[in-house]
Order: structure tokens, then sequence, then C-alpha cells
């Protein structure tokens, strides 16, 4: 009962919070905008367009490895993968040598007009320092994964300042959903596109939308998996996030654990002056008691407005992405607006050119 009225109180906070001048901050601030380097749009896909299919992080089975290539020859791709596709290396798709090495590969192909990863799983952080980044800057290709899939969009986007795809990997379920989004930022450009959230079919609230501060923002897109996120601070694949809008989803963590991450950002200054916060579902994010021994546990979302409504910028929890079966396709690096209140993430220019 009391933790039900903590999240109507604190919920009632934020959306009043709108009113308060300083949630504003980030609506007439564009602090820490522009990169040092030029943003990079890869070209659009189109019908009939070559797909790379690579496994840079977890390792794939036939099945699995079937299942992709259907999966984007129903949107009209041809599909090329290498002899490593089903390579294993313990809980690895081969070696790093090999992962490495097919990312490298799909990007200096001129037969292959984009690139989308299998699946996601561990070791996508054991291969930045082993990619071509001149390779990928002078042949900019769309790139699409999410999960560990994460780190990729963290080194390539540093380094090169290619716009690379948080998106639906290739066992992904590509419903109707997650297929509009797919083609409108990646087949169909437009303009200026406004995501809205899907109604999923499910009763847990952590499925739900929740508006944890109230306002509108407006910044470059970037992020990812919250694990992921937090791998890279403090390496040289790291971002800054001043007057970002910072997009955020986990799976599986318990609540102690994403509190863990959150305040590792938090201290290390992530989340100092970002422009506004858009977290996707953290689907499975519940106390574990028989694995952690903790059987009196706040919830995620007692988390999440515990140590992001203090920041006083506009943050909304729940929106379509993440470990879910309807995604957003989200391009790390295009300028974008959050509205927190109305529950919406726009983007303000193409992502593709």
């Amino acid at each position: 009962m009391q933790r039900r009225n903590f999240l109507k109180t604190i919920s009632t906070a934020a959306a009043l919070s709108v009113l308060n001048p300083f949630s504003s901050f980030a609506q007439n601030s564009l602090i820490g905008l522009e990169e040092d380097k030029r943003i990079i749009k890869p070209p659009r896909l189109k019908s009939g367009d070559t797909i790379g299919l690579i496994a840079p992080g977890s390792f794939i089975d036939e099945g699995e490895l079937k299942e992709s290539i259907q999966n984007l020859e129903l949107l009209g791709f041809k599909i090329v993968y290498t002899k490593n596709i089903l390579a294993r290396d313990g809980y690895l798709a081969g070696t790093d040598e090999q992962r490495a090495s097919d990312v490298n590969e799909m990007f200096s192909r001129k037969d292959v007009n984009g690139i989308v990863a299998a699946r996601g799983g561990y070791g996508c952080t054991r291969i930045l320092p082993m990619l071509d980044y001149n390779v990928i800057k002078n042949n900019p290709k769309i790139l699409v994964g999410y999960s560990d899939i994460t780190a990729l969009l963290y080194g390539i986007y540093k380094e090169t300042g290619l716009v690379c795809f948080h998106g639906p990997v290739g066992i992904s379920t590509f419903n109707k959903f997650s297929l509009d989004y797919f083609k409108d930022v990646l087949i169909y450009p437009h303009d200026k596109l406004t995501f809205y959230n899907a109604h999923e079919d499910n009763n847990d609230d952590l499925y739900k939308p929740v508006t944890i501060r109230g306002g509108k923002a407006k910044g470059k897109l970037v992020g990812g998996n919250l694990s992921l996120v937090v791998s890279v601070i403090g390496t040289s694949y790291d971002i800054d996030t001043n007057g970002k809008i910072i997009f955020l989803e986990e799976v599986d963590e318990e609540p102690y654990r994403v509190d863990r991450m959150i305040t590792q950002m938090i201290e290390a200054g992530k989340f100092d002056k970002p422009a506004g916060i858009a977290l996707g579902v953290f689907s499975g994010c519940k106390t574990k008691p028989s694995q952690s021994g903790v059987s009196n546990s706040f919830s995620v979302l007692e988390v999440l407005f515990d140590r992001l409504f203090p920041l006083n910028i506009p943050v909304v929890y729940g929106m379509s992405y993440g470990h879910i079966t309807n995604k957003f396709t989200i391009p790390f690096g295009i300028n974008a607006e959050l509205d927190s209140l109305e529950q919406t993430l726009t983007l303000l220019e193409p992502a593709v050119s």
C-alpha cells in the first residue's frame, strides 16, 4: 500500500512538474549538442538491397540463422553472411578476430547496402578496438541492432560520427508495429516522425508508460541497453551526454542492480546536464528473492523515480523499445524532441540520406 501511494504521489508531482520553470531548461538550452566530428547519415535502404547479417556478440544456431534470413527476406532484402556466422567460441560467436572481421568486411563490401545483427548477447565490447573505423567512415551503411549491439552503436558513433540504429535484430519479432517504424526510419525517411507507444498486451506494470517528470526536451539521441551504456563509461568510446536525450532499456536485472547502474551514471556525471531521458521497458526487472536474498525490495519503478525525478528534467518510462515485442527503430545521433507528458518521441530530421 505504501508503495502504491508513493507512486501515485510522485506521478502527480511528475505531471505538475511541467509547470516548474526549471523543467523547461532542456527545452530552451542546447548544451553540448554539437559533436567534434561531422555526423554521417547512411544511405537509406530500398527493396532489393543486400543486407549483411552478422553475429558480433553471442553465437546463433542454424534455426536462428534461418529465422533471421526469413525475417529480412520478407522485407524484400537479399541476405549475405560469412563462413563465421555459425562460429562458436564458448558463449561467443567465434573468436574476437572472427567477429570483428565480419563487421569490417560487411562495411567494406560494395555489394552490401546495410548490416543487421542476428542477435545481441555478449561480446561487442571486446571487438571495439579491432574495428577498422576508417573503412566504416568511408563506407557508411545502416547498422541495426539492440541489447549488446549498444556497444557497437557507441564505438562507431564516437569514432566516425556514423548514425547507427537501436532496433530489431534478425531473430526479433517482425510484427506490424516494429516493421512500420523500421520502414519509416530506414526505408521511407520522413523530415519529421513521431513515435507513439504500442499498447502492449501485458498486464505487467513494467509494460505501461509512466511520466516520471513532465516537460519537453530537444537534443541528439544517445543510449541503448543500460548495462552496456555503463560498461563504456571511462573508456575511449564513451559519449558526452550534455544536451542529449538519453534512451535506456534493460532486461532481467533486479531493481538493486538497476539502482547500482543508474547511480554509477549519476556519479560519473552522465546525468549532469542531459536534455531529457526516454526510458524503454525494463522487462523482467523484478526482485528474485531466491537469488538475491532480498524479500522486501523496491520495485524498479520506485528506483527510477527515486534516482531520476530529482534531476529536474523531462523523464518518461515505458516507451516501446527494449527486450519486448513492439520496437521502435531509434537512430543514435539524430536530433529529436521528447514530450514526457504526452509520452512521445519525435525525430526532427531524417536519419538516413
